[in-house]
């Protein structure tokens, strides 16, 4: 559904520049942006999947993941298709690459109305970029704040300080997923961007909005694994967002066009996590590793497990009404509480 964008500029002969992400396109009189969701239109700026859901789900925060963002609650996902990177090894390829213009209509009304028929806490706009819909995601977190809801973006970061500045005073959290630490090569070849250097503005901007920030970083084995890289992001986060940002090592597995590489070795990524935890992180955490203790909440002041995790799920909670640790009293920075009604079973619910 064409939607005039915000997030533009008009520039000479018909052109637009897109203002939404960093690769600031120049688009003229007809064509669209590297998203392919983004087209001149007779010299204003449209974007073509407002109100276009390619992809909903009811989703535990915890698979965002936001670990320390309302804990157990239920969200709304909605993505639609395009994406401002090729990532060679995407695992949403068949909706992030796809150029046709498609999905099912789904008003910011709708949107609303929907996740609160289905017991959702909140949305997250996830699956592809939604930094490339931001007017879209935007309008529906205004519609789901008048409702309770909270409203939270799943993004690569590669904004423009424009979309920062549009998006901050209504974003709730957001999680950040940096791909191979942010190696500027390893970003060229895999992923068809420049470097990390957006991504880190992106972090600074959010930080002092006051947005609750959770980092990711994907480690593609073999050619996106080297602890210096990870190493030089530690220390950004730690002295940039502060070192109780909560970070999270995710295990990477073959999909799309890398399919010649295998899963991340365990082994690696806990040699990447003893890294992080050198430079100062507190709370660093390894996805996609269900059962592993380093999926764990653990106190910095007693070292007990504060927060037991299994994947998504919640098994115990050991923090008194004020989320600080019961065996020592060190305050866990966890936005929100656990609810006494919270049940692990049944809240995955595909629609």
């Amino acid at each position: 559904m064409a939607h005039e964008a915000t997030l533009y500029t008009r520039v000479a002969g018909g052109k637009v520049r897109c203002t939404a992400c960093a690769r600031y396109c120049v688009i003229p009189e007809g064509s669209h942006g590297f998203c392919y969701v983004r087209k001149n239109t007779a010299g204003r700026l449209d974007l073509l999947t407002y109100g276009l859901a390619a992809a909903l789900q009811v989703d535990p925060i915890e698979k965002k993941p936001l670990s320390h963002f309302r804990p157990g609650a239920r969200v709304y996902s909605i993505g639609t298709v395009g994406c401002n990177w090729r990532c060679l090894y995407c695992q949403n390829a068949e909706i992030s690459q796809e150029h046709a213009i498609q999905g099912r209509p789904l008003s910011p009304r709708e949107a609303v109305r929907q996740a609160l028929e289905l017991g959702c806490d909140g949305l997250t706009f996830t699956y592809n970029e939604p930094t490339i819909f931001a007017e879209y995601a935007l309008d529906v977190i205004r519609e789901a704040h008048t409702h309770g809801l909270f409203g939270n973006f799943v993004t690569n970061g590669y904004m423009t300080p424009e979309a920062v500045d549009y998006l901050v005073p209504h974003l709730d959290a957001i999680s950040v997923d940096f791909k191979g630490s942010g190696e500027e090569r390893f970003m060229r070849k895999y992923i068809t961007a420049k470097g990390p250097a957006p991504i880190l503005s992106t972090l600074q901007g959010l930080r002092k909005g006051g947005v609750h920030i959770e980092v990711t970083d994907l480690i593609v084995p073999q050619v996106g694994d080297d602890p210096d890289a990870l190493r030089s992001l530690a220390r950004f986060v730690v002295t940039e967002l502060g070192a109780d940002t909560p970070f999270h090592l995710l295990r990477w597995h073959p999909d799309y066009k890398m399919m010649d590489l295998p899963q991340t070795p365990i082994r690696t990524l806990e040699r990447l996590h003893a890294v992080a935890r050198a430079e100062g992180l507190e709370y660093v955490y390894l996805g996609n590793v269900w059962g592993h203790p380093l999926e764990h909440t653990y106190c910095p002041g007693c070292k007990t497990i504060a927060v037991e995790r299994y994947g998504f799920l919640i098994r115990s909670w050991n923090l008194d009404k004020d989320n600080r640790c019961r065996a020592c009293g060190h305050p866990i920075p966890i936005v929100g509480r656990l609810s006494p009604e919270y049940s692990p079973q049944g809240i995955l619910p595909l629609i």
